[in-house]
């Protein structure tokens, strides 16, 4: 009877744990192409593009202008020469519209004109590397009290290397230890690591 009662208990707890089925290292990176902005300025991001010049951290976040996303969004754009220096892009990737993106990416106290983003609107792209998107909550306000139109995809981030591959997944992190990890992983792929050992 106790082994019953335990076996229920754990298959009770499973079902509420989140399942997590992200791509994972070693798989190959599905190549997209999305509109974007950086610096308030929109353009076509092309992930095959990107890769031609060196691994590509593509970061999924669950919506401009909310609290987490803030917080990540600014941390890749403090650390955007320490990325660059270790020869990655980064972009960032949502199902907010572009018009909430170009703000986003220009906005001083987040992307600062850094950080790249890219609009995924109808979830695609997320669902692509078999990322969790949930519906709209119309009734969810963002930090300067508009409305939240859009689903949301999971916050994790991808280190793609130039051959197309995942180097990495990053998830169930916080939004700061996600960046860490994040540049950890490029920096470690990047030539000059091994000039260092």
């Amino acid at each position: 009877m106790k082994r019953f009662a335990m076996a229920a208990l754990l298959a009770a707890s499973a079902a509420t744990l989140p399942a997590w089925a992200a791509l994972k290292a070693g798989d190959t990176a599905p190549l997209f192409d999305a509109p974007a902005s950086v610096a308030g300025q929109q353009f076509a991001f092309s992930l095959r593009d990107a890769l031609a010049k060196g691994p590509v951290v593509v970061y999924f976040y669950p919506s401009a202008y909310t609290n987490g996303c803030n917080l990540q969004a600014r941390s890749f754009a403090v650390k955007h020469e320490q990325f660059a220096a270790a020869g990655a892009t980064v972009v960032g990737v949502s199902l907010d519209n572009i018009q909430r993106l170009k703000a986003f990416s220009a906005d001083p106290d987040y992307c600062g004109g850094k950080v790249a983003v890219a609009s995924d609107a109808d979830g695609r792209i997320a669902r692509a590397y078999a990322l969790a998107v949930r519906d709209a909550d119309t009734s969810r306000k963002d930090t300067r009290g508009d409305t939240i139109d859009h689903g949301f995809a999971e916050r994790t981030t991808f280190v793609v290397t130039a051959d197309g591959r995942i180097a990495a997944t990053i998830g169930g992190l916080s939004p700061v230890e996600n960046v860490d990890q994040a540049l950890a992983t490029v920096q470690r792929l990047s030539p000059a690591a091994g000039d260092r050992r």
